[in-house]
């Protein structure tokens, strides 16, 4: 997959802005960048799209920018001419596609039909658009569309979003997802641009769906873990739960049977993607510590983070 396409996955939402004033565009990438979301598609629906790609490459040299919107080969010279650095389109327009391949510049063409897919398949792309998502059924239908085909991954766009992004990204052939609510073309124009990086915090946080799954407290030996596992559940009615390394009590507590990482323990933290959270964490600063990695079915299940808080170590774990 090519980089660009890996780091929009990666991301898992796109902006996707219509853009009236170029002048805004600076501020606009600034408040999504402020929103943790370092990414923006800029449509072809305006006049001032050229313009504006141009000052948030030349500005805003960490935010990702694409162009949206294409439809025909001379808008995608123009736009990459800008510095797109990748290309979607709203339908399959072969002549189009063609040349972003030529031009070695990823694009995501909208595909809603088999024979589109069959299409992309053809060419050796990886990634397309979903469009209109909602309109063609969601994820039902993508989930009935895309079964046939396991080399290709989506960017379902049209009618997602907050109420149902979660679902989408729940979805493993999601790539990332596409929507307007976050930036919409009036809310720049009135330069609202703390209401755009509200939303975008909202929409990473959705993305990544972090909720505390359970507390790891390690043991000086197993005889200590089954008994503090026993009197949680004769106190508080947790069923006991043995395992290989470890001893729950009810769902929230592990008692482990040999100290493992952490100086106290660990807190298990649970994501819809930990690729994504991954990605997520390493902006800021926070990495993990691949040897303790876990995979099944080639995906990674399990991680821990290069750090704790509070002597306990940071368990990512899938959902």
């Amino acid at each position: 997959m090519h980089e660009t396409l890996k780091k929009l996955g990666d991301i898992g939402v796109i902006p996707v802005v219509k853009i009236e004033k170029a002048s805004d565009a600076v501020n606009l990438g600034k408040a999504l960048l402020a929103g943790e979301l370092p990414v923006a598609e800029i449509t072809f629906r305006t006049a001032a799209a050229e313009e504006a790609i141009r000052n948030l490459v030349r500005h805003l040299p960490e935010l990702l920018v694409g162009a949206g919107t294409i439809l025909t080969v001379e808008q995608a010279k123009i736009a990459i001419a800008a510095g797109a650095k990748f290309i979607v389109t709203p339908g399959f327009n072969p002549k189009v596609v063609d040349y972003c391949i030529s031009e070695k510049v990823p694009v995501t063409p909208g595909i809603s039909s088999p024979s589109e897919i069959e299409m992309a398949l053809e060419r050796g792309l990886d990634v397309v658009k979903f469009f209109p998502a909602g309109a063609l059924g969601g994820v039902p239908f993508l989930k009935a569309i895309s079964a046939p085909y396991g080399g290709i991954r989506f960017i379902p766009t049209g009618g997602v979003d907050p109420s149902n992004l979660s679902e989408y990204l729940s979805f493993n052939r999601v790539h990332a997802v596409g929507g307007t609510w976050i930036a919409k073309e009036a809310t720049i124009s009135a330069g609202n641009f703390g209401e755009i990086t509200q939303l975008a915090q909202e929409a990473i946080s959705l993305s990544l769906g972090f909720e505390h799954a359970h507390v790891g407290i390690n043991g000086e030996n197993p005889q200590i873990a089954v008994a503090s596992a026993e009197m949680f559940s004769r106190l508080f009615f947790f069923a006991a739960r043995d395992g290989t390394s470890s001893i729950f009590a009810g769902a929230g507590s592990e008692f482990m049977k040999t100290p493992y990482l952490g100086t106290h323990g660990h807190l298990a933290i649970s994501t819809l993607s930990i690729a994504r959270a991954e990605a997520y964490l390493k902006r800021k600063g926070v990495g993990v510590r691949p040897e303790t990695a876990k995979e099944k079915d080639g995906r990674t299940v399990a991680i821990y983070l290069d750090r704790e808080i509070a002597g306990f170590a940071i368990h990512l774990l899938q959902k």
